[in-house]
């Protein structure tokens, strides 16, 4: 073999090798905000009603009238993360970026209407979508969309920073060096990082059969009051454990002074709302598959 053959081979493994390091290192950081969204999905398929399960199983069989096959379709909890698979293409799904927040500056009061023009946001799509979901006369594939739109948003709504905001995109623009990859975003910690740890650190695991009673003390409200809960808790905890001041005070600095204390005092409150999402959830799609016109509540200042 000549030496010019052996050195190419040499320069194809070394890019090989480069891009399998590349990719070993990039999917966790994408990865774990899709398995908080699948948590969610995991734990409303625990506590919804049998005949609810099956409903589902159904509108799941028409996957392919959808029309995404780089974005599967085959569970609840593919459905959890559809969304955010689906706006890779921009050209077809662009519109619906509005929709996975709706986020309210921390330091003025909040305002439930405020930021959701024409219902393009997340708490107006949660209402929307299950209306479509409960809706028998629409097409299957109609109602399958609706179907990945509400799991999916309900857990964005549950986020904290999907809703409290100062003047920061949600914590996108806050740069923190916590964590193994440096330049991580204050957004991505609690998107990814912060559930990732939250759902594996939990005991008893966060999937479980909820009862009746933990059901009332978690569950409970609208879509409205779940993106307060998170606006308040960006307020009164997400941003003052990333900046040592007073947030309200004047403009925060780029960096994040995240620490790992703050990170473990972080993680009872995600697993928190990673249960809510998860059993609201249920009640949601129970709300919506059973029988007769979903009764819509009045919505709420």
């Amino acid at each position: 073999m000549g030496s010019g053959t052996i050195r190419s081979r040499a320069r194809h493994l070394i890019a090989a090798l480069a891009l399998a390091l590349t990719a070993f290192i990039a999917v966790p950081a994408a990865a774990w905000g899709e398995f908080g969204h699948r948590t969610t999905a995991d734990v409303a398929l625990a506590n919804v009603k049998p005949e609810t399960r099956a409903a589902i199983a159904r509108l799941l069989s028409y996957e392919r009238q959808i029309g995404t096959p780089d974005c599967a379709l085959r569970s609840l909890q593919d459905a959890a993360v559809w969304p955010d698979c689906v706006r890779r293409e921009g050209w077809r799904w662009g519109f619906t970026a509005a929709w996975h927040y709706r986020t309210a500056p921390i330091c003025e009061p909040y305002n439930a209407r405020s930021n959701c023009s024409g219902g393009n946001c997340v708490t107006g799509q949660i209402e929307r979508n299950q209306r479509i979901l409960a809706d028998e006369s629409l097409p299957p594939n109609v109602r399958l969309e609706a179907l990945t739109f509400l799991v999916h948003f309900i857990g964005d709504v549950h986020m904290p920073l999907h809703s409290g905001d100062k003047d920061d995109r949600g914590g996108n623009d806050r740069v923190t060096e916590y964590g193994i990859v440096p330049g991580l975003n204050l957004h991505s910690i609690w998107d990814s990082t912060l559930a990732e740890r939250a759902i594996t650190s939990a005991r008893p695991s966060l999937i479980r059969r909820y009862d009746a009673a933990e059901r009332a003390e978690i569950g409970g409200g609208d879509p409205a009051e779940w993106g307060r809960e998170s606006w308040q808790l960006a307020r009164d905890f997400v941003y003052p454990g990333a900046f040592d001041q007073d947030v309200c005070a004047g403009d925060l600095p780029k960096e994040a002074a995240l620490s790992q204390e703050g990170i473990v005092a972080a993680i009872p409150i995600s697993q928190r709302r990673i249960i809510q999402a998860g059993v609201r959830m249920a009640a949601m799609l129970d709300e919506a598959f059973a029988p007769g016109p979903l009764a819509v509540p009045e919505r709420r200042e």
